[in-house]
């Protein structure tokens, strides 16, 4: 028989009948080839990889994460007491030329080129988005950009610190759906090209135009016509774009679609909690002159209560009397150790009521809020009947 026709790949080992053996040997080529690795994954992602729906994330100096277009998995290798032999498909590499060890019985054998000292696995892991919001604060719109739109050198310079969607997927660990996941989540909205926030106190501007003009046209805050509301804060200075992103921010729409204008209704809870944030940039403030301040601000439509500032402030007893300020969980961090690190920092001892609010949105695969809470906290419940209260582990 041929040498050639003596040499099987690795579809005679994978088609090999039960109670039935092959010999194998090395292969010419065979050494430590670093470029072949082995891969252990899911079944369920099997279509994925086969069809190249996932994508190598991160940067120089991090550890790559393999995304798919819906999750995020760490690469992790796992040494095995086993020695593996990669066995190569026939015609991969160029056959074995050296057979002497094999006697005229053999009438087939499996080349081996490489013993693999372990594989790769993965784990499904929680999106660093925390990056992205760091990216996205460098250059917040402002006012001044609307400025700057008159003097294109200024614009052309401020572009070095933006990032347009091919950026944010090359410097962020995430999948294209938890990333457009987190530009939601911050607000963010694309303008030329590029993902920005956009400054509270410009927010704030158009915000209060919008609600100035729906007491000028008598417009109802239940059903805010978006053509209407866009071309009139147009007419006041305001880009177009940020006309609509005000909408989408503090309303949501309820009709509208098939050419109509889409009809917005303006959320009562962002309203608040927006106006109460700006109360408390300026520092902690006495509950009832907080209060006061805060129902003066609020169109008058809508009614304010303090159930709405879950997790956006905290009260503290300073004598007989209680005094409010801004701790928001949208300026913590996303990964849990450091997370819990702030909180305690700002807190030795927290009730489950207080708590609650500022670790419900941490998602950690295979870690339930349960789990969370006996890895980073020591939970003490003095009496049965007594509220849970929680200090660092």
């Amino acid at each position: 028989m041929e040498k050639s026709s003596r040499l099987k790949g690795a579809e005679s080992v994978l088609n090999l009948e039960p109670n039935s053996s092959i010999a194998i040997g090395y292969h010419a080529l065979f050494g430590s080839h670093d470029d072949l690795m082995l891969l252990e994954i899911d079944e369920k992602l099997l279509p994925d990889i086969l069809h190249e729906r996932v994508a190598l994330r991160g940067q120089l100096d991090e550890d790559s994460v393999l995304c798919t277009q819906s999750k995020t998995y760490a690469i992790k290798f796992v040494g095995n007491s086993n020695s593996p032999f990669l066995v190569p498909p026939s015609g991969q590499f160029a056959l074995c030329e050296n057979s002497q060890d094999f006697d005229g019985e053999i009438n087939d054998f499996a080349p081996v080129i490489k013993v693999a000292p372990g594989n790769m696995e993965l784990v499904e892991v929680a999106p660093k988005l925390d990056r992205l919001k760091l990216l996205l604060s460098e250059n917040p719109y402002s006012y001044e950009d609307v400025l700057e739109m008159d003097f294109m050198e200024d614009v052309e310079k401020n572009k070095a610190r933006l990032y347009n969607w091919d950026d944010l997927v090359e410097r962020v660990q995430a999948s294209d759906e938890e990333l457009r996941n987190g530009l939601c989540a911050l607000s963010a909205v694309e303008i030329d090209g590029f993902w920005r926030i956009v400054d509270e106190k410009y927010m704030d501007m158009i915000l209060r135009m919008l609600l100035h003009n729906s007491v000028l046209n008598d417009w109802s805050l239940d059903a805010l016509n978006e053509d209407d509301v866009v071309s009139v804060l147009v007419s006041d200075g305001f880009p177009d774009k940020l006309a609509c992103h005000c909408l989408h921010v503090y309303g949501s729409k309820v009709d509208g679609d098939g050419g109509r204008s889409c009809v917005w209704r303006l959320d009562e809870s962002r309203v608040c909690v927006h106006f109460a944030r700006q109360i408390l940039s300026t520092g902690k403030k006495k509950m009832e002159t907080f209060m006061a301040e805060w129902l003066q601000r609020i169109p008058g439509r809508m009614q304010a209560s303090f159930n709405m500032l879950e997790g956006e402030v905290l009260t503290e007893k300073l004598g007989v009397e209680t005094w409010v300020y801004s701790f928001s969980v949208s300026s913590l961090p996303l990964t849990p150790a450091e997370r819990f690190n702030m909180l305690f920092r700002e807190r030795s001892k927290w009730e489950w009521k207080d708590l609650q609010p500022y670790i419900r949105d941490l998602q950690v695969p295979g870690l339930s809020s349960e789990g969370l809470l006996l890895k980073y906290t020591r939970r003490t419940q003095p009496t049965l009947d007594a509220e849970p209260v929680f200090s660092s582990r």
